[in-house]
């Protein structure tokens, strides 16, 4: 079992950055494929990025992509989303979550575990 909890969410002007953390406990990281998803008032939990077990191989939603980067510590047990160049678009409830599978993985129903999700929202 994995407990995942995610942190550095807030309100922020757009134009401005955020770093989301998700700290693990219960079982080490370092096992599984990593994944940030989001999801917004009245819409559908979407993929937002996703890193390898070794973190040296990370994917990308296409809005995102030049904006934000997944990183992890696998000594810290901890996995970030630095979110730049934020829009007011980018506003939802970010979601981490912890894969058993191998490579990277954008799908949210090939995830084992998830956190609670923390709250970002870009005001205009």
């Amino acid at each position: 079992q994995v407990q995942l909890v995610e942190s550095g969410g807030g309100l922020v002007q757009a134009g401005g950055s955020l770093r989301l953390s998700c700290a693990a406990s219960g079982r080490t990281l370092r096992y599984y494929v990593m994944g940030w998803f989001r999801q917004a008032l009245g819409k559908e939990r979407e993929f937002v990025a996703t890193i390898s077990k070794s973190g040296a191989i990370t994917s990308y939603e296409e809005s995102v992509k030049g904006r934000f980067t997944i990183s992890r510590d696998n000594i810290k047990n901890t996995v970030y989303l630095q979110m730049n160049s934020l829009k007011p678009e980018d506003t939802a409830v970010y979601y981490c979550a912890a894969g058993g599978g191998g490579g990277l993985i954008t799908a949210g129903p090939e995830y084992d575990y998830w956190g609670q999700g923390t709250q970002v929202t870009v005001s205009s």
